[in-house]
């Protein structure tokens, strides 16, 4: 599975947007320049994420973008799919009948990677634009790979 950057750099936006709009517009060029992406990929994904009422622009001097909802009421995964972002683990088609496999059938992980887009679906769904300014993230799973260092057995 790989979220492209589609999908990582519409959250790293409207993370952006979220703790600087304090009640005004924010530009593009600005948030473009502080999270290091390029302000025509902004261009793109803004309008996108305008289409799906995320966000608000005010046109003229002084005009930007606004939240289209409050920080806590706007989900990652609304983020996510607001910008044409999948996440697709299994090969199969979804909603088709047919497997991945030459014979049409499904292949024997099958289960599994489905039954991990839904967790990560519902992950992401039970987050919200505030969850991440507010740095809630960490933990949130319960379980943390992240710092583990190998360890050594004594022989």
């Amino acid at each position: 599975m790989r979220l492209s950057t589609k999908g990582r750099y519409a959250v790293m936006a409207m993370a952006d947007l979220a703790i600087n709009g304090n009640g005004g517009p924010v530009t593009l060029a600005d948030i473009a320049s502080r999270q290091e992406i390029s302000l025509s990929y902004m261009e793109q994904l803004f309008a996108k994420l305008r289409r799906a009422e995320l966000v608000k622009s005010v046109r003229g001097p002084g005009g930007g973008y606004l939240l289209g909802h409050t920080s806590k009421e706007t989900r990652i995964s609304d983020i996510i799919r607001a910008v044409d972002e999948t996440i697709q683990i299994i090969r199969c088609k979804a909603g088709s009948p047919q497997g991945c496999m030459a014979s049409k059938g499904r292949c024997i992980t099958h289960d599994l990677w489905e039954e991990l887009e839904n967790h990560i679906h519902l992950f992401l769904s039970s987050l919200s634009l505030e969850d991440v300014i507010e740095r809630r993230i960490l933990g949130a799973s319960g379980v943390s790979h992240r710092n583990e260092l190998p360890v050594a057995v004594a022989r």
